[in-house]
């Protein structure tokens, strides 16, 4: 088992991060670097933030920017007193000669930091992102070497996050690679959709197992059942009163919201006049 687990969760934004970083680097830069930031537990280590790293890089030596590093992480922890430093990223497929040196900075920041590569060349046609652990690895009395040993890489995102990859997601489809954002009830009708289609799904797959069709799953089945007892019991005349009261609060809020808008429009015209 690894060090800190089999499971390294990445955030989307430090992705799009690290992307971003890449194209911005220096003219004749063949990749770039940067601290990762995050939690960890016994089981898993969570990335949900990074910053890039100057460092200029030969095939001699490399010169990374410590105290350009030390800085960023301070005023880091002024805004996400709970994020620490979990290791460092570069961008590439390959782990050089360089990234032993550079890890040996990161070793001495952070417990057993993680190494975490992105292929933004896509030279396997796919963005491949690979997640390392360093561990020393020789005899007694010789030179010890370091080995990197890959780490399990899962994908998670909050809430918030959620509607940033979703809106990502719909511009491949647009032939610009653009996309605007939906209002907010064009965002309900598409949640409401994806909740039918998903229930859909279970309903087809309970019938299946009732005919026999298909073998039953305890596991699934305990989801099943926590997800029914998580269903509020409440009649639906009850439901409906409910969500007419909500409906009327929100327009009376979008009403007075108009209306404040108006008024300052007015008050502008007014003072120009």
């Amino acid at each position: 088992m690894a060090v800190h687990g089999p499971f390294v969760k990445i955030h989307p934004v430090v992705l799009a991060s690290i992307a971003d970083s890449y194209e911005r680097r220096n003219e004749g830069a063949s990749r770039v670097i940067g601290t990762l930031l995050g939690t960890t537990d016994k089981h898993s280590v969570d990335v949900t933030n990074c910053f890039s790293v100057p460092h200029n890089e030969s095939e001699d030596e490399v010169a990374v920017d410590m105290e350009f590093a030390k800085n960023m992480y301070e005023l880091h922890k002024k805004v996400s007193p709970t994020e620490v430093i979990v290791g460092w990223y570069a961008t590439g497929f390959d782990i050089t000669e360089h990234s032993v040196l550079i890890h040996e900075y990161y070793s001495r920041e952070a417990p057993n930091p993680i190494h975490l590569t992105m292929d933004t060349a896509l030279q396997s046609n796919k963005m491949n992102i690979r997640a390392y652990v360093s561990s020393q690895m020789g005899v007694p009395a010789k030179t010890v070497g370091v080995m990197f040993t890959p780490l399990s890489v899962k994908y998670i995102y909050y809430d918030t996050e959620r509607i940033g990859v979703d809106l990502l997601q719909r511009t491949r489809a647009s032939p610009s690679r653009t996309n605007g954002l939906t209002t907010d009830l064009a965002q309900v009708a598409s949640a409401a959709g994806r909740v039918q289609e998903m229930l859909t799904t279970v309903l087809a797959y309970i019938e299946d197992v009732l005919s026999g069709k298909v073998m039953a799953d305890n596991s699934v089945g305990r989801f099943l059942m926590d997800l029914v007892n998580k269903v509020p019991k409440i009649t639906a005349e009850d439901f409906e009163s409910m969500l007419n009261s909500n409906i009327n609060d929100l327009l009376m809020v979008t009403y007075l919201a108009n209306l404040t808008q108006a008024q300052i429009a007015l008050n502008e015209k007014l003072v120009v006049l």
